[in-house]
């Protein structure tokens, strides 16, 4: 696509986005009683603001022009930060963290992938370069202390001399032995064949018969064959088989890659080029409109002071710097409207002070017989402010204004607009002057008062507020001193980074990319809810939540500090359904340092109070230096075990259990570190205070058919298998109903062998090949699915969710939310 098609793609996903802007400004106004309606209308807008979102992506991975890019980008990070918004509101509205859409797609003519969020490419593509410096300095500290994985890997184990030629030996004989009976049954086969052109050699051969057969065989053969290849063409017409080349990349998507690679280049031309731009073409305006922006305001100041005398008989009072200076005061505005602004502030001082204590106490009053109005405001649900729909206005008020109609035929390479340049840093040079001008006037004013009015200023008054403030500054210091104490202030982040890596704490995250988390969409959600049936979790709706509470947070310093903050997430669910995976997959997304404070990882380390004092001071101060950052507690139960085994209790698997939620309370909204923590046992933990640790559980399932199915046939051809009519993919799905993700990895790894792979041609997969394997796995049954939903019917989101499904329990629960909330309110006023 060309630059023009991705402006076009621009200009019509920013109309979709202030007509939706539109519509939820008016919704905003609007209160409604009925939950169906308002989820349906939080669905439609989330939905909307999705594609939105994935078109807003998509286009400023492409778009070349700098100033472009900018704008694009503010709007692209509020779009996301309201994706966030939207469903936190429909959370606490469903009291589930699953949500199914089924029929507003339907209604929207939209397939359930279009849902899927896109993780921002520029997430890592503008710290590239840090983020591959970081794993140098990792490699080489683990290469130096021996801790290297990959070193650990290719370790061979020595073997014995004479062991060796007894192998090589074994494997000779049979070589032989199976050349020999090969060669055995060559002689047997001529034998056999004399013997029979013996006993029929006394029959007289009809030369017309045998060819006759040998049509007749020939025909039927070409026939079939004929037949087969109809059938495929069908198929492939009906589109129930792909294509004969659908697997092979074509010649378009590689020179597609290609553009890409050269866009991203001019990309990068193009930025270099406009940061220079505005160095030189600010300090050009400072030379050559400097001078006369100077002089135009230090008039515009002195007529301020000639009027105010007049009107009010006395010189102003000059504004400080930390209101401003004189900006306060000309803000957009002529003498004339300033001078009207004194005057009116003159007249309200006059009516203020006539006004008497009757009138304010009559003002008490209706304001108290107004209080019981709003108590039965708040009763109607009203969508919550958003902290991102001003700053998606203010862009696409910038867009309407500057690039809407815009006229760039001349602007062919997309290259930075100097014009623009010159109109924003116009006002930064009138900024810099105006603090210069603002120290002269003072001093003038001070002059013209000494000479006119014989007013000297005490210097006393100055010193007292001075003291006051320094005093206030004080106080604010102490405070900030006795809570972030550093315990290694005269150590480097460099000297603490090798010191968490050679004790294990900060490990190296393997590459897995969320896609590489493969399933599919749950396609009965909303029909099981309607006859009020709660449906286990897809694959695809447990990605979906990481890349909404995980990923889009942590790559986004501007979404992170105003969306819905999640400082921790809980992935719980049997083994082998992927949650240390995806622990992997967000760091990789994302750019993110890992740390292990798994209590396996820990024991032993840093002993006593002190000791795991100095250890969680080092984690959190490198996780904070280099965010984002992900800390992951494996097997977290043992943190919070109700009783600690026999056999762990050396460990002390609960040392950080006090420690977690002082940890939380302690991250704020620009510390972009996340605490996940995975469990295949959350039974064996205290729940509350399990709960309480973690502001989010998400509830991982083993895979239904359908992810089965995806799991089956794309795990085979990634791992080199050919899919053919011999191998049932549909019957595999079936028959390995409560199987995780792990088993059909491990089992797909242990039958396509090198050798296997090479083997295809001849003689294909089929499904039996697979069985045995799976027959010496276990299951997940559904027992253990059941104590899982049971354990998670328990959890604070869980148990809300129960009541509302209970006649009159949702009455209960939404009372009990608005005193919480009114509760919440106050604390914030």
């Amino acid at each position: 696509m060309s630059n023009a098609m991705y402006n076009k793609m621009w200009h019509q996903t920013q109309e979709a986005l202030n007509s939706l802007l539109d519509k939820e400004s008016q919704k905003l106004v609007e209160q409604e009683k009925n939950p169906v309606y308002i989820f349906q209308m939080l669905a439609t807008f989330y939905i909307k603001y999705v594609q939105i979102f994935r078109n807003l992506e998509n286009v400023y991975d492409q778009i070349v022009h700098p100033q472009k890019r900018l704008l694009i980008r503010k709007i692209l990070d509020g779009t996301m930060g309201r994706i966030l918004e939207l469903k936190n509101d429909m959370v606490e509205l469903e009291l589930s963290e699953f949500h199914y859409f089924d029929d507003i797609l339907q209604d929207l003519k939209l397939a359930p992938q279009q849902l899927d969020i896109p993780i921002p490419k520029y997430f890592l593509k503008e710290k590239i370069e840090v983020i591959r410096e970081r794993k140098k300095i990792l490699a080489q500290i683990l290469a130096d202390s021996g801790l290297d994985a990959t070193s650990m890997k290719l370790a061979i184990k020595s073997m014995p001399f004479e062991e060796a030629i007894k192998l090589i030996q074994v494997a000779e004989r049979a070589r032989q032995g199976r050349l020999r009976a090969l060669f055995m049954k060559q002689i047997y086969l001529q034998e056999y064949r004399a013997k029979q052109a013996r006993l029929l050699g006394e029959k007289v051969a009809d030369a017309g018969a045998a060819a006759l057969r040998i049509q007749k065989v020939w025909r039927g053969f070409c026939q079939s064959k004929r037949t087969e290849r109809e059938r495929e063409e069908e198929m492939i017409f009906l589109g129930m088989n792909p294509p004969p080349l659908f697997d092979q990349v074509s010649a378009a998507i590689m020179q597609a890659e290609k553009v890409n690679l050269l866009r991203s280049a001019v990309q990068l031309r193009h930025e270099e080029g406009y940061r220079e731009a505005l160095v030189t073409i600010k300090n050009h305006l400072q030379q050559t409109e400097g001078p006369d922006i100077k002089e135009s305001l230090r008039d515009q100041i002195r007529q301020w002071f000639i009027e105010c005398r007049n009107l009010t008989g006395s010189f102003p009072e000059y504004p400080n710097v930390e209101d401003g200076g004189s900006a306060m005061i000309f803000s957009n505005k002529t003498p004339e409207q300033v001078i009207e602004d004194i005057l009116a502030s003159q007249e309200e001082e006059e009516k203020n002070k006539k006004k008497g204590k009757k009138a304010q106490k009559e003002e008490k009053k209706k304001v108290v017989k107004e209080k019981p109005k709003v108590k039965e405001e708040e009763e109607e649900w009203k969508m919550s402010r958003s902290a991102f729909l001003p700053s998606m206005k203010e862009g696409s008020d910038v867009y309407k204004d500057t690039w809407m109609n815009k006229d760039e035929s001349q602007n062919f390479p997309q290259d930075y607009d100097e014009e623009l340049i010159k109109k924003e840093k116009r006002k930064e040079v009138e900024a810099e002057i105006r603090v210069q001008v603002d120290e002269l006037m003072r001093q003038e004013l001070k002059n013209l008062k000494l000479a006119v009015n014989k007013e000297i200023e005490l210097p006393v008054r100055a010193g007292k507020k001075g003291k006051k403030k320094n005093k206030g500054k004080k106080g604010k210091r102490g405070k900030r001193g006795k809570k972030d104490k550093d315990l290694t202030a005269d150590r480097t982040i460099e000297s603490l980074f090798k010191e968490l890596v050679e004790e294990g704490l900060l490990i190296q995250a393997r590459k897995v990319n969320l896609s590489d988390y493969i399933g599919e969409y749950s396609y009965l959600g909303t029909t099981l809810r309607h006859v009020s049936i709660e449906p286990m979790p897809s694959l695809l709706d447990v990605r979906q939540l990481i890349t909404l509470y995980g990923i889009l947070p942590l790559g986004s310093a501007a979404v992170h500090e105003k969306a819905p903050l999640v400082k921790s997430l809980l992935l719980a669910g049997p083994s082998g359904v992927g949650k240390k995976m995806l622990v992997h997959t967000i760091c990789t997304e994302t750019g993110a340092n890992l740390f292990n404070l798994s209590a396996a990882n820990i024991a032993g380390k840093y002993p006593g109070k002190n000791g795991l004092q100095m250890m969680l001071h080092m984690v959190f101060k490198v996780a904070r230096q280099l965010q984002p950052s992900v800390v992951w507690i494996e097997d977290t139960e043992k943190t919070f075990y109700k009783k600690v085994p026999n056999n762990e209790k050396m460990n002390d698997p609960k040392r950080l259990k006090k420690q977690l939620p002082k940890i939380l309370k302690l991250l704020k909204p620009d510390d972009r570190i996340l605490i996940v923590g995975t469990t295949q046992r959350p039974f064996d933990a205290e729940l509350q205070s399990f709960c309480r640790a973690y502001q989010k559980i998400i509830l991982v399932p083993r895979p239904d058919y359908a992810s089965r199915y995806v799991l089956w046939k794309q795990i085979i051809q990634r791992n080199g298998g050919v899919l053919t009519k011999a191998l049932n993919i549909s019957c595999l799905a079936k028959v390995t109903d409560g199987f995780t993700q792990g088993n059909i990895v491990r089992v797909v790894k242990g039958v396509l062998t090198d050798r296997r792979i090479r083997q295809q041609i001849q003689k294909p997969l089929t499904p039996a090949e697979f069985i045995p394997l799976i027959a010496g796995m276990n299951p997940v049954y559904k027992e253990e699915e059941e104590c899982f939903k049971n354990w998670y019917a328990k959890t604070p989101l869980g148990r809300k969710r129960v009541l509302a499904l209970t006649v009159g329990g949702r009455e209960k629960e939404t009372e009990k939310g608005k005193k919480k909330g009114k509760k919440e309110r106050k604390k914030n006023v």
